[in-house]
């Protein structure tokens, strides 16, 4: 039984090894994805990278532009509704993507969201979060903050938190399109922030919602 789970093991980690190189080739024939460091180079280590939220295919190309090396320890915070709903998402979420997934039901949750956040950077992964909390489908080049961010700066200070704006999925992949279309992407990463002693929480959502929009160039 023990050799059995060990092969069982083995196997699905091949699996998922595989399935995250096809997602990841598949996103980059689609949008031929360029990343803009415009704030510095990629680097290891905990950090979060805080991105605009206008598709369910942000976190993949978020991932996808990592550095490999960086990309097996950057786990994106998503819905568990979402990804556990059919046996083929939950392995993609779990195993391929390792994502950190928040229940949306707060009278339902058994974990606090903020506390599985902190549990992935202080085992030495980097996160990807989207502090508008759902998809962005008004004319607003960005929806209000949720106050996940903010308090996830005040239980670990030290980490850099790093904007990144993504530029022209919404377009590839619309809501409610099955078939995405081709079309060239970018995703820029600004210069790393933290949370200032003090800080008050308004004053700090409104600061990375400032530092996101000028990564934007004004685009939607």
């Amino acid at each position: 039984m023990r050799l059995r789970g060990v092969v069982l093991s083995s196997l699905s980690a091949a699996l998922a090894a595989l399935l995250g190189k096809a997602i990841s080739l598949f996103a980059r024939i689609i949008t031929a994805p360029r990343a803009i460091w415009t704030g510095g180079e990629p680097r290891p280590g905990p950090r979060v990278y805080f991105a605009n939220h206008t598709s369910n295919g942000d976190f993949v190309l978020v991932w996808t532009v990592l550095p490999a090396v960086l990309r097996s320890r950057t786990r994106p915070v998503a819905a568990l509704d979402y990804w556990l709903s059919s046996p083929l998402r939950a392995f993609i979420g779990r195993n391929v993507f390792r994502a950190v997934l928040i229940d949306r039901r707060p009278e339902a949750r058994v974990e606090d969201p903020v506390s599985q956040m902190v549990a992935a950077i202080d085992e030495g992964d980097a996160l990807i979060l989207f502090p508008e909390g759902q998809r962005n489908a008004s004319e607003a080049p960005l929806l209000p903050f949720k106050s996940g961010l903010y308090h996830l700066a005040r239980q670990r200070p030290e980490v850099d938190l790093v904007p990144v704006w993504i530029a022209n999925l919404n377009r590839v992949m619309p809501k409610g399109a099955v078939i995405p279309v081709p079309l060239l992407c970018t995703v820029t990463f600004g210069a790393s922030l933290r949370i200032r002693e003090g800080e008050a929480k308004d004053a700090f959502l409104a600061r990375m919602s400032g530092a996101l929009l000028e990564l934007s160039g004004g685009a939607r």
